[in-house]
């Protein structure tokens, strides 16, 4: 076959491939001439086994994704665990103040907000409290017009600078008193003249169980009510007691559940040896968007292992070209397909070993257009 001949079959498969959708490219060098301007080429490029001509067009037409070469190697270890509330997911709400239960606001199977109110109590020791409070307040602004009053006669000569002073102090030490009483009744439910106080809960959820009845009396630290959210879980593994050395928070999990749906989550704590027979870990993590309900069981996979320089990327942009395995990096014509080492898979990762520097963009969703490229213009050569 001669070289106009080669020329015109090669135009004629594009048009075929470009008709089938594909939109995918042109072989350089089907001339001698060609095939020695194509092994420069591969010179610069840094003796690649092949190169694509390929515009950016035809490559989004063809499917074919470019992405970059992500930091981080590793493996992927899996691990059983379960869904449990979170340690802030549930409250025990007590009595701030000993009193008797005038109204209760809530009953169990309420649905509450964070601050609302589940209770009002009257109590002797809260009406006390406040009024230590008022007398405090008024104490304090005594003093500071004691103290406004001083200055103005010290500016006029009249009193000793002593005597500002010490009516300086003294205001200051009625304002601290003042700001302890306010937080005191603060504390306590916040109780009016009267000794009325209420008492609300500190969470979002369900009202689960009232440990109090309307007229009952309580004293300060009595259970109230118990309140659950059930939207607040967590998931928690036990891992081998290696793993504490390789994994931190932050680090991502994919978790799939009993039925098979799969959840992306993110490791909150790593307790090492928190089982005392064992020295197992016990990884915490908290799920993206919607988990499992507590009580479930799910197994959870981690990616381990990875250093500081590795890289990794898209399994499917690994390809074996002639028994090698490459991936094909974006070039300003096409893509190149560059040797790699491959090296532990971590999901849908591959780590790179060797052959990349990680400042490339390369072929990932369909980089198998590409090998097939290769391989029909190998064909024509030989042709």
């Amino acid at each position: 076959m001669n070289t106009r001949t080669k020329t015109a079959a090669a135009v004629a498969a594009l048009v075929v491939a470009l008709g089938a959708g594909y939109g995918i490219a042109r072989i350089t060098a089907a001339s001698p001439a060609g095939e020695a301007a194509e092994e420069d080429h591969h010179e610069e490029e840094g003796g690649a086994p092949g190169v694509v001509t390929l515009t950016l067009a035809e490559a989004q037409a063809a499917g074919i994704r470019i992405v970059s070469v992500q930091s981080g190697g590793g493996g992927e270890t899996r691990l059983a665990g379960r869904v449990e509330a979170a340690p802030d997911a549930q409250a025990a709400v007590g009595a701030a103040l000993g009193g008797r239960i005038e109204r209760l606001l809530v009953a169990p199977g309420s649905v509450v907000r964070t601050g609302q109110p589940i209770a009002i109590v009257v109590s002797g020791d809260g009406a006390a409290l406040r009024a230590d409070a008022d007398a405090a307040a008024a104490e304090a602004r005594a003093a500071s017009a004691a103290r406004t009053r001083d200055v103005n006669l010290f500016d006029q000569g009249v009193v000793a600078r002593q005597e500002v002073e010490a009516s300086q102090a003294r205001a200051a030490a009625a304002e601290a008193q003042a700001r302890a009483t306010r937080a005191r009744v603060a504390a306590a439910g916040g109780p009016n003249a009267s000794g009325r106080a209420t008492i609300v809960t500190p969470i979002s959820g369900v009202v689960t169980a009232l440990r109090v009845g309307l007229g009952g009396v309580v004293q300060q630290g009595d259970p109230v009510a118990t309140i659950s959210n059930p939207n607040r879980v967590e998931l928690v593994f036990n891992a081998p007691a290696a793993l504490a050395a390789t994994v931190r928070p932050g680090a991502p999990l994919t978790v799939r559940g009993a039925d098979g749906a799969e959840y992306s989550a993110v490791v909150t704590a790593v307790a090492p040896g928190a089982d005392a027979q064992s020295g197992s870990t016990l990884i915490r993590a908290r799920a993206s968007g919607v988990a499992p309900p507590p009580g479930s069981a799910v197994s959870g996979s981690v990616i381990t292992g990875g250093g500081a320089g590795g890289l990794s990327v898209p399994a499917e942009a690994v390809q074996t070209v002639d028994g090698a395995s490459v991936v094909f990096v974006a070039t300003p014509t096409g893509f190149r397909a560059q040797p790699v080492v491959p090296g532990r898979q971590a999901g849908d990762q591959i780590e790179i070993v060797r052959g990349l520097t990680g400042s490339e963009r390369i072929a990932g969703a369909n980089a198998f257009l590409l090998k097939a490229e290769l391989g029909k213009g190998a064909v024509e050569h030989e042709d």
